[in-house]
């Protein structure tokens, strides 16, 4: 066997290198960026919030993930962790509902689709919730919309400025009208939380849409989104179907949301931290929790 034959050998038989987009939160010792190809150690990857150097693309992260990037390091205490969904239509497509809920579970170490919980954030105190995609698409079910609730309505009791980071298909159809329900019930708390002169902020990131879009996604008092995020309630097909029309290109992004007014600013992950400090200590958030 020659050199050249050994090399060619060893190439054919080499484990592949993983990336991200097979996965969503990555893995292995590689990744590769789904926008402009550059490949960079998974570890230098994550030291930069998940943000490609190369291009600035976002890659998709976990709730985790996202709490270590806002909250500051011990101060995170999560509430309503016991809240688990059950299946009030025993509700079966090719599955059934109870087997998808079991799966997520398993597979991501989640009871739902968000965490909520208080925490610290440049040493300023937040009430933060997170979505989380990859338990069923972070589709809005009737434990999304009770935890959720009991956030904000914890944090207008306390004072506290709330942050929702949104990722969501939508409302979980397995729950049917159950889960359109938690749309007005967020909505209620969150104009109590407003009537007590109390700032509510949503962050959309990749992708924002259907009832959760037609909801608290868009009640902020400032919206902000991550670059080129998904944000829309319907698709482009259902969208056009219905109104006879052509629509623009990229209708359906942050960056044109934004320039019609829909999204106050857009935000690099990497520099979020940095800004929801900015925003609390402009709104007169103090350094200490009120007692």
């Amino acid at each position: 066997m020659s050199l050249f034959d050994w090399f060619a050998d060893r190439r054919k038989n080499a484990p592949a290198v993983r990336n991200p987009q097979d996965s969503e939160e990555g893995g292995g010792l590689w990744s590769k960026c789904p926008d402009c190809g550059l490949v960079v150690y998974r570890k230098d990857l994550v030291a930069n919030a998940s943000v490609c150097k190369g291009c600035g693309y976002h890659h998709r992260i976990n709730s985790e993930e996202r709490i270590r990037l806002i909250a500051d390091p011990g101060s995170f205490e999560a509430l309503d962790t016991d809240l688990a969904p059950t299946d009030p239509l025993a509700f079966k497509d090719r599955r059934t509902y109870a087997d998808r809920i079991r799966d997520s579970q398993h597979s991501t170490g989640l009871r739902d689709a968000v965490v909520t919980g208080l925490c610290r954030s440049s040493d300023l105190p937040l009430a933060l919730g997170v979505m989380d995609f990859r338990f069923m698409g972070g589709s809005m079910g009737s434990v999304v919309g009770e935890k959720l609730t009991r956030l904000i309505e914890q944090a207008t009791a306390l004072r506290m400025p709330v942050l929702i980071v949104c990722a969501s298909g939508g409302a979980r159809m397995q729950e049917g009208m159950l889960s359109l329900m938690q749309m007005a019930k967020i909505s209620g708390a969150l104009q109590r939380h407003r009537q007590a002169e109390l700032l509510y902020i949503p962050l959309l990131t990749h992708p924002t849409t259907g009832g959760v879009t037609a909801s608290f996604a868009m009640l902020g008092d400032l919206i902000l989104a991550e670059p080129k995020a998904l944000i829309g309630f319907a698709g482009r097909r259902v969208i056009e179907q219905t109104l006879r029309e052509k629509l623009p290109e990229g209708f359906q992004t942050a960056e044109y949301l934004r320039d019609h007014g829909f999204v106050d600013v857009i935000v690099d992950r990497t520099k979020l931290r940095a800004t929801l400090a900015s925003l609390l200590r402009i709104h007169g958030y103090p350094a200490t929790v009120p007692a």
